[in-house]
């Protein structure tokens, strides 16, 4: 039997409609276009260009699979356009699917810069208090390496636990010596654990008789 999800793209089709393409959200709409035609096998039409003709005494199968990649193009070109706000469906009505990216981008870029580099500052700028939770101090810095990440300016875990490790305020300092002598090497997800478990320990130090 053939796959449902095959037989009907429209169900995974419907998360670019909810979410149309304006002048404030091309980062999150472009992703989901790929996830959607990813799923369709039509990824490759917003990568390459449609080849030139094949010549009259080209074999079928040649034939068949350029006319494959100019079908699978209009289909793309005509959903891009389709899931765009009004405005920006103008001047791009005839344009094939691969040329439409490459103007989307080329028009949003200089916005995901901006976002970029406020991502940054925010991220480098953070600093916890002392009297301040541990717990969602991490998870807002680690929000921020997410963001880097979905503006396809990832940073390696290394750098993103030392900014994280670096952030913290001076009742942390044994906790950051040992850290450093262990050349321990954690995730954020395992450094988050290890710095709550040392938070209540900061609360509620040993008491010696």
């Amino acid at each position: 039997m053939a796959s449902s999800s095959n037989n009907n793209p429209l169900s995974l089709r419907s998360i670019l409609d909810k979410d149309k393409l304006s002048r404030t959200n091309f980062l999150d709409w472009f992703r989901n276009l790929r996830i959607v035609f990813k799923h369709e096998c039509k990824l490759y039409v917003l990568d390459a260009l449609i080849p030139d003709d094949p010549p009259a005494n080209a074999t079928k199968a040649v034939k068949d699979v350029h006319n494959k990649h100019v079908n699978d193009s209009t289909d793309v070109a005509c959903i891009m356009l389709a899931t765009k706000v009004p405005e920006l469906q103008k001047d791009m009505e005839l344009m094939e699917a691969y040329d439409m990216a490459v103007t989307l981008k080329e028009m949003f870029q200089q916005q995901a810069r901006q976002e970029r580099l406020e991502t940054v500052r925010n991220l480098h700028s953070c600093k916890m208090t002392e009297d301040a939770s541990v717990s969602p101090h991490v998870l807002k810095m680690k929000c921020y390496v997410d963001q880097l990440d979905r503006l396809e300016f990832p940073i390696n875990q290394e750098l993103a636990t030392d900014l994280i490790l670096n952030s913290l305020p001076e009742s942390y300092s044994q906790f950051l010596m040992n850290y450093n002598m262990n050349n321990m090497e954690k995730s954020i997800s395992k450094l988050h654990l290890m710095l709550k478990t040392t938070k209540q320990n900061i609360k509620n130090p040993l008491v010696m008789c």
